[in-house]
């Protein structure tokens, strides 16, 4: 996700209780489920009644599938929410989808792994190519394998290319590339590596475990934080997301937001397409209307997804997308 700068408004809201959940939380069990779904439904973790030492987390999701939710080290920007990565467990190796913000970030991703099993990582599926999401993929070392969609190594192919002799700057590139769909058997592990359309990116990748029924959907999925269309595709979005809720998995990951238990976050993901579907039907009717962009975010009624985490920040350049999708400008 690219975030823009933190504008000042209040965080105040009545009525709101503190929570403090389980650093892990292993859902398959029904205890578990009831006391995971007495949740407040936000991404901000200040709601939630969590501290930045609450993270990093780990949560188990089943035999050998794990989420790690870190909050990316940034003081430019407000970054009070997790990030998410899917961690698979294999008898021969690890696949993990998506990496933390930077190299650091993403070496206490690894050492959570090796808290968890010996076994090297083996794969990294790149489900965003933005820089949260790829910008530490250099920590993984040589031994692991790249996969991208093809336009997301394009876009990590012209980033290097940009950084020139930088090294420092410049990221594994993928030596794998997914258009579709394609299917991997790792240590007797299927892993389904997918493309269900462009949504967050022009290149968005889901990791779909088709004997756990989980779907990790990396930046296609936000849980309870408003939609980022910076170089999204609104329509197309909806669309990937009603293919993976046709999917009817029993567990949705999201790339941002809390891991809650599987019956929110699958409510969630409706809720987060019911959100874009807003979001595209003002844009339309703003700009049928002939209401100037630089209106369009003041002008709009949201309704109860205005009050969403990074709403105002993230509006703009949303109804920004929206409106050039209107005028056929999307590639």
């Amino acid at each position: 996700m690219r975030i823009g700068p933190l504008s000042t408004r209040s965080r105040a809201i009545a009525g709101i209780g503190v929570l403090v959940a389980a650093a892990l939380v292993a859902y398959p069990h029904a205890a578990a489920q009831s006391r995971a779904d007495d949740v407040v439904r936000t991404a901000d973790i200040n709601l939630r009644g969590l501290k930045r030492s609450d993270f990093p987390r780990v949560h188990k999701l089943a035999d050998n599938v794990y989420v790690y939710s870190a909050l990316q080290d940034r003081t430019d920007i407000e970054m009070e929410f997790p990030t998410n990565n899917l961690i698979v467990v294999t008898r021969d190796g690890v696949l993990v989808a998506d990496a933390q913000i930077a190299e650091g970030d993403t070496r206490q991703l690894i050492a959570a792994i090796a808290k968890i099993t010996p076994q090297p990582v083996k794969y990294v599926v790149i489900g965003s190519d933005h820089n949260d999401h790829v910008g530490g993929n250099a920590a993984f070392g040589p031994g692991a394998t790249f996969i991208a969609h093809p336009t997301s190594k394009a876009v990590l192919e012209q980033r290097n290319a940009a950084a020139g002799s930088a090294s420092a700057a410049r990221l594994p590139i993928p030596t794998e590339v997914v258009s579709d769909k394609k299917v991997l058997n790792v240590g007797g592990t299927e892993i389904q590596v997918l493309f269900l359309g462009r949504a967050h990116t022009g290149g968005d990748l889901s990791v779909y475990l088709p004997k756990e029924n989980v779907l990790f959907m990396s930046e296609a999925y936000f849980n309870r934080l408003f939609p980022s269309l910076y170089g999204g595709y609104p329509s197309e979005w909806i669309a990937a997301l009603k293919k993976a809720e046709a999917m009817n998995a029993t567990i949705y990951v999201p790339g941002h937001g809390f891991i809650d238990s599987p019956r929110i976050l699958k409510e969630e993901l409706v809720t987060f397409r019911q959100s874009l579907e807003k979001i595209v039907s003002e844009g339309y009717r703003l700009h049928a209307a002939g209401v100037p962009l630089q209106r369009a975010a003041r002008s709009s009624s949201l309704g109860p997804f205005g009050y969403w985490t990074r709403a105002a920040q993230n509006l703009p350049e949303a109804l920004g997308r929206v409106y050039a999708e209107a005028a056929g400008e999307l590639k």
